[in-house]
């Protein structure tokens, strides 16, 4: 059912490495024309770090691993791309409709690609004030069930991060944190929270992966690594903007799969467009990140094989 570009197709046949993208970031999480620029670039720097690209999302009904350029602008540009988790495939595929892929739905459609390394911006979870709204995010859910490693800058900081920790941790999810003893919050390098546990570059995400498959784990692993120094926004400095856009989410009464996005465009909007130049660096720095891992695992799957 999923349909791969050549490109795709031929490094997942061969062991190379190959790195997963979501799509809802192109579609969702960024005005265009940047959306489409920055997923062409991101493409690009897996490319350049030894790794092949596979954006994924469903196009006509079809799920698809590795992406076009026309594809890409169709993401970037129509507006009838609906944002598409896991629960939603099924009716989009059946409609044979456009549906760009949350990070629960990218990793569903990557993990039955056979990709096990997939680059995003920031992990979904807990929201404030779900213990009355109950609003939780499927990343949650797939990632205790779903055995692909995430390369993230952290839990989104509009979320509540200490409790999307402890329902990691109570899901039986590694989260690991990449050259930091300190859990990072997307835009900004530290977030208050200690790091679960510590990894220091590729080799051992790479390791820490294959002893978590061998081991019959059947979750994924979270890596977090943190946005560069030069490029973050400090927690202080961005508490009062997040606040300000969730007391703005609540007086318009916007609620569910509309909120993430109404949240992140209204802190660019608060920031005069920093927020927007983090996220675009943290992403490019993700993508190498996670084809580097990708590179090392790949080579740690090729050595068990001889």
């Amino acid at each position: 059912m999923i349909e791969w570009t050549d490109e795709v197709a031929e490094a997942v046949d061969a062991g190379r490495p190959v790195v997963a993208l979501e799509s809802t970031i192109i579609s969702h999480g960024m005005p265009y024309p940047q959306n489409v620029a920055m997923a062409t670039e991101v493409e690009g720097i897996i490319r350049e770090h030894g790794a092949v690209p596979a954006t994924i999302a469903v196009l006509g009904g079809v799920p698809k691993a590795g992406l076009s350029a026309d594809d890409l602008e169709l993401l970037a540009s129509d507006p009838t791309v609906v944002k598409a988790s896991v629960r939603d495939l099924p009716t989009i595929i059946a409609r044979g409709g456009h549906g760009a892929t949350t990070v629960a739905a990218t990793m569903h459609l990557a993990n039955l690609a056979g990709i096990r390394v997939f680059v995003t911006g920031g992990l979904g979870g807990v929201h404030r004030g779900a213990e009355t709204s109950f609003d939780i995010s499927a990343d949650l859910t797939e990632l205790s069930r779903t055995p692909v490693c995430v390369v993230c800058a952290g839990v989104k900081s509009i979320l509540d991060i200490g409790l999307t920790l402890e329902s990691l941790e109570t899901l039986g999810v590694p989260v690991l944190v990449d050259g930091s003893d300190v859990f990072p919050s997307f835009y900004s390098r530290g977030s208050g929270f200690p790091a679960p546990l510590r990894v220091d570059g590729p080799d051992e995400v790479a390791r820490a992966m294959r002893a978590a498959w061998w081991l019959g784990l059947t979750s994924g692993l979270v890596v977090a690594h943190p946005i560069p120094e030069a490029d973050e926004i400090p927690a202080a400095e961005m508490d009062p903007v997040i606040a300000q856009a969730l007391a703005d989410l609540d007086a318009r009464g916007i609620s569910g799969r509309d909120a993430t996005p109404f949240l992140l465009g209204r802190i660019v909007e608060l920031t005069d467009g920093r927020s927007l130049t983090a996220n675009i660096a943290l992403v490019r720095e993700n993508a190498r990140v996670g084809a580097e891992i990708a590179v090392r695992y790949a080579a740690l799957q090729g050595q068990e094989q001889e």
